[in-house]
């Protein structure tokens, strides 16, 4: 049976007696109204605070026209109507003929008895607008399209209302409720409450002001501490509200001390005032593991290294983005096991500052190779590792040292631990304008600010510029009650980014932000703000950048760029960003608005990962059967086990992924020309991936991220050792890895390379090896061991290939020796300084390279898998072609994966006076030495399984 009620004819309002300075504007009309009875619904009402409702599992409850209460009772759960402005509500709803009304209780009083809605404070008639959605609110919020719009009454004060407990009913023309539900306010909050002025803790000569912005908060203190944790409060200070922003001032002697905030607040996951104690969203300092906030001066002296201020003016040069090339590192990788480390500075900050270190030698001859950028994952404070040492927990590695290559006992041991170690990868942001604790000396006070400024100073006068890897696109915690919920204690409701029901996503992986809300947009640039001026970092990368609109990208690279050496003491124009462009879930298509993915980033120059030339050259995807082969895996020139479907196919997708390469060498711009395996010339936006998705999406060569392997994923030896027959030897597995090396090096485009890759680096093939402890992520620079065959990989994510992995780490034939390493080393550096020979290899326009590079070998009658680039020079004087190059006028890349010898010749390489690159002929690859060309014939040969560069020197 329908639920019948009367629905009000006019709005009613109640001011609870419970807290006198709580007012409505008096222009409402006051009525006498029962008193609010409790929740219907009592497993609901206190035991949130034991078993909270978490928005990811909730359930979406089917609507009907005529609905019992019964069914109606879990509707409060739920947000599926959208307070969009002040003057409009959404919601996808059909009253007809009926009515709709809004409703608030202060108290968060509102349940649904035998009478209906029962506990609120206020009811105010909605009328339907006839004329649907205005389009900037469509704009806003493209997956709005199709609501109806119900017109808010101009008398209703929204800056009090969002304050309370809201929701919206729909009645029949009888009189029948049959839909109710909650709102999601962000719409509403940007109209009236977007704020540019301070936030945080804003020090001057005589006080510290705390500025917070919590429009929908009902109260707030600021405790005051003296120590890290545990005590009383020295004070408690009652903030002031103006404007939905949070203000108090107090003496000059509260820095140095610890704050947090308590504020009151209508929390929809629990449907109850919360009473929430949170940090700063713009901590600048922390206590360990984030249980205060540190109220830290960034400017002052004590925290700055002798010559920080002046850092500008020693950074690397950096002429053009197009001269980036990235290497991949994790913190704790770099030093964990590294004994010519003092011990106290392993797995920190401060290693960087060893300059005599294995490591650190290492990272020199990296950089007197050519790479520019060091790229660190997340150094933000995150979850998932205490930041106090002493409580870490560890295994024996002497123990695991004697254990089988392919025994299931290491991974059992590193993950009866891996929660209470000291890895994490760090993609479980809980503060993201703060040094991670766990990687100071002292994680309490403001030791790790110091020291994090001491890595990038070591860093750049090394020649590195430092990237810092951001993670805006999710937060490790929400609700009330979790310790590491900072943003959604504050604005419940407003950081996250909430579906259609008013559950959260979790798309990313968990807590999705929401930056199409002007708010979180603010909060991503300011955090950027502060790493680039107080940190004086030179890039970002953006971890699942296509979750994040592409406005807020281009608005944070434009804000950085337009930093100067003498405001900001940095120079904004060298800084680079880039980061991943896929697109899934809730923001596939623009659906929360036009998001910074590959395609839609084009023109920006935004850099973003190329999944295809990794993909073309591994074979399959991360995704796919791991035994797929690609073009320098083994595909139909070598064939494993799997099923390619026949040698014919096996042809055809090896041309294919030939076609995907060779737009990738050629900087992935979509309007490069080519002559594709058909024979047809095409643009490289007409290349197409298996589902029908072009391959080229770029418009000029920094808008391309090229590599072949990174952090997610195996190792590029461990894949290779995965997907390449079992029979090979293991020093044809080293040659296959750096030729897939020497496919990204010498590209059009930006490099990048994970870190270990030089050293033929092992993860005992863990596909994710993200929590997987320092036994499986290893790095080491003695050039010893690469870390193979330590065990089978953790099982949760590799137990289903684990009867592929067994025998290869059981296989001893597998494993690579010292010389194998330090051949690799050798070779990695080899690839860099013959990038860094010629500004040919780092054009940087789409003109240039579509001038200047050139592919042969295409066509149906190719020789199989061989890739053949000629890149050109001009000549000073002489009409064409600029001169770029004073040294070389010509150069030919020959990619031979095959395992045989090939040759190759061209009519439109005879004649010239090409010879092997001198680093190559003085390298001690004997192998490479083998490389020929015969002008007469234009005929190239090249051994199996290697990259020849051949250039043409300018007469002298």
């Amino acid at each position: 049976m329908a639920l019948s009620l009367s629905p009000p004819l006019s709005i009613l309002l109640i001011t609870p007696s419970s807290n006198p300075n709580y007012h409505f504007p008096s222009r409402f009309a006051f009525k006498p109204f029962p008193t609010p009875t409790p929740l219907s619904f009592p497993t609901l009402s206190r035991t949130f605070h034991d078993q909270p409702i978490s928005f990811c599992n909730c359930l979406p409850m089917p609507l009907e026209v005529s609905t019992s209460t019964a069914q109606l009772q879990d509707s409060l759960l739920y947000s599926r109507a959208y307070w969009v402005s002040e003057s409009i509500i959404a919601w996808n709803v059909d009253v007809g003929d009926g009515s709709c009304y809004l409703y608030s209780s202060k108290i968060a009083a509102l349940s649904i008895g035998d009478s209906g809605i029962i506990g609120h404070d206020m009811t105010i008639e909605l009328e339907e607008d006839n004329g649907g959605l205005p389009i900037n609110v469509i704009e806003k919020f493209p997956q709005l399209q199709g609501y109806k719009a119900f017109k808010v009454p101009q008398a209703v004060d929204a800056k009090s209302l969002i304050k309370c407990q809201l929701a919206v009913a729909a009645f029949s023309s009888d009189g029948q409720c049959n839909n109710v539900t909650g709102l999601q306010l962000p719409g509403v909050l940007d109209e009236l409450f977007s704020y540019e002025g301070p936030l945080g803790a804003i020090f001057s000569k005589e006080a510290v002001t705390l500025y917070l912005w919590a429009p929908t908060a009902q109260v707030v203190h600021a405790c005051i501490y003296g120590d890290p944790s545990g005590g009383d409060p020295l004070e408690t200070v009652c903030l002031e509200e103006f404007n939905g922003v949070w203000s108090a001032s107090g003496p000059k002697s509260w820095e140095g001390c610890y704050y947090e905030y308590e504020v009151s607040v209508y929390h929809p996951s629990t449907l109850q005032i919360e009473k929430c104690t949170a940090n700063d969203p713009y901590a600048r300092g922390l206590s360990a593991d984030a249980r205060r906030t540190l109220l830290v001066n960034l400017d002052s002296d004590d925290l700055k290294p002798e010559g920080w201020d002046n850092l500008a003016d020693e950074k690397p040069a950096l002429l053009s983005f197009s001269d980036i090339s990235i290497y991949e590192l994790h913190i704790r990788d770099f030093s964990a096991s590294d004994h010519t480390v003092h011990p106290d500075f392993r797995g920190g900050y401060l290693a960087f500052t060893s300059q005599d270190s294995a490591g650190i030698l290492h990272l020199k001859k990296l950089c007197n190779a050519g790479i520019s950028h060091l790229h660190l994952l997340p150094t933000f404070q995150f979850a998932g590792v205490d930041d106090e040492k002493d409580k870490w927990k560890c295994v024996d590695p002497n123990i695991l040292e004697t254990l089988p290559p392919d025994s299931v006992e290491q991974q059992a041991q590193i993950m009866t631990i891996q929660d209470e170690d000291g890895y994490n990868w760090g993609y479980n942001p809980v503060l993201w304008g703060v040094p991670k604790g766990s990687y100071a000396s002292n994680p309490n006070g403001p030791c790790r600010t110091l020291e994090f400024r001491k890595m990038v100073q070591a860093l750049n006068r090394i020649g590195f510029r430092v990237v810092l890897d951001v993670v805006y696109n999710h937060l490790h915690g929400s609700g009330p009650f979790d310790d590491n919920s900072v943003l959604d204690k504050i604005v419940p409701g407003y950081y996250l980014r909430r579906n259609s029901d008013g559950c959260i996503e979790h798309s990313t992986c968990v807590n999705n932000t929401a930056s199409e809300h002007f708010m979180v947009e603010r909060l991503i640039l300011d955090d950027l703000l502060c790493w680039a001026v107080d940190y004086k970092v030179d890039g970002f990368r953006f971890d699942l950048m296509g979750h994040i609109m592409k406005r807020t990208m281009v608005k944070a690279k434009n804000m950085l760029h337009s930093l100067s050496k003498d405001m900001d003491g940095i120079d904004g124009s060298s800084i680079y960003i880039y980061g991943e462009g896929w697109e899934f879930g809730e923001v596939a298509k623009n659906g929360r608005g036009v998001n910074a993915s590959q395609f839609n980033l084009c023109g920006t120059g935004i850099g973003s990962f190329n999944d295809r030339i990794r993909d073309a050259m591994l074979g399959g995807s991360p995704f796919g059967h791991p035994l797929q082969q690609g073009f320098v895996t083994g595909l139909f020139l070598q064939p494993n086990d799997h099923d390619h479907g026949g040698e014919e196919v096996a042809e055809r997708m090896l041309a294919v992924s030939k076609d995907h390469i060779q737009v990738g060498m050629a900087a992935n711009l979509k309007d490069f020309v080519l002559t594709n395996c058909e024979g047809e010339e095409v643009k490289g936006s007409e290349v197409s991936t298996y589902d029908g998705t072009p391959v080229a999406y770029t418009v000029c060569p920094t808008e391309t991220i090229n590599y072949v392997s990174a952090h997610d994923n195996e190792t590029l030896f461990d894949i290779v050792s995965l997907k390449t027959p079992m029979q090979i030897s293991v020093e044809e597995r080293c040659r296959i890895n750096h030729l897939a090396t020497s496919i990204i090096a010498l590209s059009q485009g930006i490099p990048f390379f994970h870190s270990g890759d030089e050293m033929l680096r092992s993860k005992s093939i863990d596909r994710d090896s993200y929590n997987s402890g320092d036994w499986f992520n290893r790095l080491d620079f003695s050039y010893n061991s690469n870390n193979w065959g330590v065990g089978l990989p953790p099982k949760g994510k590799n137990e289903k290939n684990w009867p592929l992995i067994k025998p290869r780490l059981a296989d001893p034939s597998f494993k690579p020796q010292k010389n194998h390493i330090i051949a690799a080393v050798e070779n990695f550096l080899n690839l860099l300084k013959i990038r860094y020979s010629s500004p040919l290899f780092r054009l940087r326009t789409a003109n240039a390279i579509q001038a200047r590079v050139r592919f042969h070998n295409t066509g149906p009658s190719w020789v199989p898998g061989i890739i053949v680039m000629s890149i050109e020079d001009g000549h000073e004087g002489v009409p064409g072609l600029s001169q770029l190059d004073p040294v070389y006028s010509y150069i030919v890349v020959i990619i031979n994966p095959s395992p045989t010898e090939i040759q190759f010749a061209s009519p439109a390489l005879q004649a010239r006076t090409l010879q092997l690159h001198p680093v190559q002929v003085m390298s001690s690859d004997g192998v490479i030495k083998n490389s020929t060309y015969e002008a007469s014939s234009g005929c190239f040969t090249v051994p199996p399984r290697t990259t020849s560069v051949f250039v043409e020197p300018r007469e002298i």
